[in-house]
């Protein structure tokens, strides 16, 4: 199957300036691509994985991707899809994001030991070194006003006069063109892929080339995913979901993908994984035949967690998954018992607690917040429902001394079915 087959079936083709031309362009061989990622954070969010995902696709089909960090544009800030001016970043802040931007960019691609290696580049390489002069006279006399302000990115921001648009935002189209114009002439790039809210960014980095080196040249977007709720694709009530386990943790992000609405899952692993076709369409099958297993569910989480934080780590996240909905800890692991105190309360002990005839459990349930009072913590114990890392106890006598002490440190504490807390002793 070609890679406009691929994306086709997967639904991830919004639109695209000459299909068929680029479909015969694509027959006579491997072509160059690129697809910007503007660093207006240290992390990229799940947003940014359909045209990530889509670089690594073209290279899994024998072409050429480069990802640009956008060290120029993302100084200026991209108006498209946005209702109101950005915040400009400073210098320092806009170096970290990228730093933290090139990090995860370099993880989803093969850089070396392959013929079709991809490469990761930062488009203030070229642009910094340019005068405001060298920019207006040799690309910008090659934009017209008219054509400029037509575009949806531009005109929408122009119709709202108590808003508007400032000329530094009214050049990111430019600046993105430029891009396009200097790969196409420096790696020889025939195609830049993006978001469908690139369209007019894409279309005049096109226009671009054929004025200045008389080159075909070819843009494709992907659909801007939205949830089938009309909810924002992405968001949670605690914020965005990130790629960066320091913003969202391994668990959440796992648990990110198995809540996912049962009527976008299926379109979600089209979206998201590189599951087969047929794959794809026995997960659909089993989901409209027992969607209350949330086989398709897990099989989403797996996969996406897989791809951006590794094997090791979607095992660590079911693991804490399993111990919040009250598995056993059997077998578990010191990062497993990490995540679970990233997503509970915690409870800080001196170890010193812990020695001599140890510390009385009714306390410890208080002290950790899963009693309002040590008589109240009595009764939850005398009744069965308390659990000591993983084990129900009922004498309300019970004390916990340094044997109780996973790893020498932590110590999982449950009160009925959902309610935990995760003491650490140091």
């Amino acid at each position: 199957m070609g890679i406009t087959e691929e994306l086709e079936w997967r639904d991830l083709i919004s639109d695209c300036t000459d299909l068929e031309g680029l479909q015969e362009r694509l027959a006579k061989g491997p072509i160059t691509l690129y697809c910007g990622f503007d660093p207006t954070a240290d992390s990229l969010h799940v947003g940014s994985l359909v045209p990530l995902l889509a670089l690594r696709r073209f290279q899994v089909c024998g072409h050429h991707p480069i990802a640009v960090a956008g060290g120029a544009t993302g100084s200026i800030g991209d108006p498209s899809g946005k209702t109101a001016e950005r915040q400009l970043l400073t210098h320092e802040l806009l170096k970290a994001n990228i730093e933290g931007v090139k990090v995860q960019l370099g993880s989803f691609m093969e850089f070396e030991g392959v013929e079709n290696a991809a490469q990761l580049i930062d488009n203030a390489d070229w642009t910094a070194p340019l005068s405001f002069l060298d920019v207006l006279r040799d690309i910008g006399k090659h934009f017209k006003v008219n054509a400029m302000v037509s575009k949806e990115s531009v005109r929408a921001r122009m119709e709202d006069r108590d808003v508007g648009i400032s000329y530094t935002e009214f050049s990111y189209m430019i600046l993105q063109a430029l891009d396009f114009h200097h790969l196409c002439e420096t790696q020889d790039c025939e195609l830049q892929i993006g978001g469908s809210d690139q369209w007019g960014n894409i279309t005049a980095g096109i226009d671009l080339i054929h004025r200045k080196q008389n080159r075909q040249a070819y843009g494709l977007t992907l659909p801007l995913i939205t949830n089938a709720d009309g909810t924002k694709f992405g968001k949670t009530e605690s914020g965005a979901v990130w790629l960066d386990v320091n913003r969202t943790s391994i668990y959440q992000f796992y648990q990110f993908w198995v809540r996912v609405d049962d009527r976008d899952v299926v379109r979600y692993l089209k979206y998201f994984t590189f599951l087969s076709r047929d794959e794809v369409e026995e997960l659909a099958s089993q989901h409209e035949a027992e969607p209350h297993a949330r086989i398709a569910h897990k099989a989403l989480a797996r996969e996406v967690t897989t791809l951006v934080h590794g094997e090791e780590a979607v095992t660590e996240a079911i693991r804490a998954s399993e111990i919040l909905f009250g598995g056993e800890l059997e077998g578990i692991t010191e990062a497993t018992i990490r995540e679970v105190a990233g997503e509970v309360p915690t409870c800080e002990l001196s170890t010193d607690r812990f020695g001599g005839e140890g510390l009385w459990l009714p306390e410890l349930l208080h002290e950790a917040g899963l009693a309002q009072s040590r008589g109240q913590a009595r009764k939850d114990v005398k009744g069965g429902g308390v659990y000591v890392n993983g084990k129900r106890i009922d004498d309300e006598q019970h004390k916990l001394t340094t044997s109780d002490l996973m790893f020498e440190k932590y110590v999982l504490l449950r009160r009925g079915k959902r309610n935990y807390a995760v003491v650490i002793s140091g």
